[in-house]
């Protein structure tokens, strides 16, 4: 869908979280939404007052998308052994939801690092900022980091801090990143 927008109607009432303040907002049944950005688990629409707002994966369903494991989870499978690269691949399923970038790539991931635990499993330890301090959608983003470390295998714990020291800037940005944004 990259480069155009559709517009659908709601078959369901659903609550989506209002960018970038982070407050929840309900849809109703046969609200028509334009569908802005479709990545990793959760999708951004445009609401018809003008609204920008994220849905996550599982009310994506009200707009009759499919609802499809994330690649992260499909990417690992029972038996395999932890590896933190499992991780990082997990994290770039999750999106900013105004820019069309991975959080990983948007430089947002401070910190990502296993603590092996005496049952054999990991902690995954993530520190992770937002582009501004005041950025409602930070214990969202948080919530995302967290779902999707959990979801690979070896990983039973999860602990996601946001911290703002040092302080985002452009210079965090991936070379990948800024070639989509069209900064190199």
């Amino acid at each position: 869908m990259p480069g155009s927008y559709s517009t659908v109607e709601l078959d369901r009432d659903c609550v989506a979280i209002v960018i970038p303040g982070g407050q929840p907002i309900e849809l109703r049944r046969g609200e028509r939404v334009i569908v802005t950005q479709t990545l990793g688990d959760s999708v951004t629409v445009q609401t018809e007052v003008g609204y920008l707002v994220r849905l996550n994966a599982a009310d994506s369903t009200a707009m009759g998308l499919a609802d499809a494991p994330s690649p992260a989870a499909a990417a690992t499978g029972a038996g395999e052994l932890f590896d933190l690269d499992e991780v990082i691949a997990a994290l770039k399923n999750v999106f900013d939801p105004e820019i069309p970038i991975n959080v990983v790539d948007l430089g947002l991931i401070y910190r990502c690092e296993a603590v092996p635990l005496p049952d054999g499993a990991n902690r995954i330890e993530i520190d992770m900022s937002m582009t501004a301090p005041g950025c409602g959608m930070g214990d969202i983003l948080k919530a995302d980091a967290d779902t999707a470390a959990r979801a690979v295998v070896g990983v039973s714990d999860v602990r996601v801090e946001l911290v703002w020291d040092p302080p985002w800037g452009l210079e965090r940005i991936s070379d990948a990143a800024r070639l989509q944004l069209g900064m190199l």
